[in-house]
């Protein structure tokens, strides 16, 4: 087993993946904050119990040729999003609101540095111990 498919590892760096991916939906809001009937919209939160069972399991290695691997991710990147309307929609039929979708960025921005400096340390930490 290579260090970075340890559960640990996997389960942060798909936080991290999942983390990656709202900041993109969150920046397409702003992007349509004054687009008509533009209904916000984020991810999913992830279930710790279903991701804890897929870190078990680790990923899986996909032979595409007898002398290559290539690892299929967990998800392949994509998670389930939903409309999450933020206020009542203006007269224009857009329910963005710039001020929540801000606080939803700099959450997943703090979330997303906690995680890679957890998964930086774990990192250390199996090096210090193998002697490295």
């Amino acid at each position: 087993m290579e260090l970075r498919d340890l559960p640990l590892l996997t389960m942060l760096r798909e936080r991290m993946t999942w983390l990656n991916q709202r900041q993109d939906t969150l920046s397409q809001n702003v992007a349509n904050a004054d687009t008509p009937r533009y209904v916000a919209r984020d991810l999913k939160d992830l279930e710790f119990d279903r991701l804890v069972g897929d870190a078990g399991r680790g990923t899986t290695m996909t032979a595409t040729n007898a002398r290559h691997f290539a690892i299929s991710s967990l998800h392949g990147g994509k998670f389930e999003d939903h409309e999450t309307p933020d206020q009542e929609s203006n007269p224009n039929g857009n329910a963005v609101s710039l001020e929540v979708q801000m606080i939803k960025v700099a959450d997943t921005q703090a979330q997303y540095a906690a995680a890679a400096n957890l998964y930086a340390k774990a990192i250390t930490m199996m090096k210090t111990a193998i002697g490295h």
